[in-house]
């Protein structure tokens, strides 16, 4: 359906699925009026009344086609405290988003996350809990479901005791890997059959090959590939759109949704943000020796006595490929 927006620079037209969201909604004022949604004011109907937040979608208000929407500015709260500094965001060369076929389906995005130990957690946080805040939480979970099951995550699977591990993955400089993904799927699986997808990072200089998706199958277990970095990609409805209204958990059964992945990733390995983990070149930080790969790497942590853990590994890598 089409409905009129009337804002501070002049009148447009938009066009809204009868299904469409409020916050859908306030994604397109949002891009058509350069009005933040926290500062927006909306009023339709005759007479003029505020559109109502509380309710999930816009036929059920009802809104119907040549409806009129006014929107206006409003300050922002005013706070006491001082503003943060400005952080600008993360930024890689070429696109980072690949538009889903169809008529304003809406763009799959790169979501950049911090370039350090947690950035699996990091990405699972963006995925599933909408932002980066919930890293260390989601390392408690982990902890806990390994706790609880040690029949799952016996010494044997953990590849050290048990307790050690728990230890070990509560630190942030730890790294996450398929054993933390196979937890987070299991988790999720308990409420929903869903995909979140995470990618490799550019962050480092060592760049990875594959994109790693994390689909639940029957038994909840992810499938993964071995990889040192993750960041996350999101669906917005916009080019550009505020995180708020970004999607980041889609049903398995998806393909448009995995093969605009796919196209999306092609285009980053198209830039060369990756690398193959089992065949780059690396040498040790201490004793130079030359090594291939991830698996190289960690047989010679362990011949040299070093132990295995995420610091060991991050001060062993020195890329020689740039």
């Amino acid at each position: 359906m089409q409905v009129r927006l009337r804002g501070p620079q002049g009148v447009s037209t938009l066009e809204l699925d009868p299904e469409s969201t409020v916050h859908h909604l306030r994604a397109l004022v949002f891009a058509a009026t350069h009005i933040p949604p926290p500062q927006q004011h909306i009023k339709y109907g005759y007479p003029p009344k505020p559109l109502p937040d509380n309710t999930p979608l816009l036929s059920s208000i009802p809104i119907t086609n040549g409806e009129q929407f006014i929107v206006s500015a409003v300050p922002a709260a005013i706070t006491s405290e001082p503003a943060p500094p400005m952080i600008p965001a993360p930024k890689i060369e070429g696109p980072d988003s690949v538009a889903l076929p169809g008529r304003d389906a809406g763009y799959l995005q790169l979501r950049v996350v911090p370039d350090d130990n947690s950035c699996l957690f990091s990405a699972t946080a963006v995925v599933f809990e909408g932002g980066i805040d919930a890293a260390q939480r989601l390392r408690t979970v982990v902890a806990e479901a390994i706790r609880a099951d040690p029949e799952t995550y016996s010494q044997v699977m953990l590849g050290m005791p048990r307790d050690e591990y728990i230890r070990r993955i509560l630190k942030p400089e730890t790294w996450g890997g398929a054993i933390e993904l196979s937890i987070f799927a299991k988790q999720r699986v308990a409420s929903t059959t869903s995909s979140a997808i995470l990618i490799p990072s550019l962050a480092t200089r060592l760049k990875l090959l594959h994109s790693m998706s994390l689909p639940v199958d029957a038994t909840g277990l992810a499938r993964t590939n071995t990889t040192l970095d993750y960041d996350a990609i999101t669906l917005s409805p916009l080019p550009v759109s505020p995180p708020d209204f970004h999607t980041s958990v889609f049903p398995s059964v998806d393909q448009t949704i995995l093969l605009t992945a796919d196209n999306l990733v092609a285009q980053l390995r198209a830039r060369h943000y990756y690398t193959d983990t089992s065949n780059f070149d690396l040498r040790c930080g201490v004793c130079k020796q030359g090594l291939k790969g991830e698996k190289g790497a960690t047989e010679h942590a362990k011949k040299t006595g070093r132990e295995c853990d995420s610091g060991q590994v991050a001060a062993l890598l020195i890329a020689d490929r740039r």
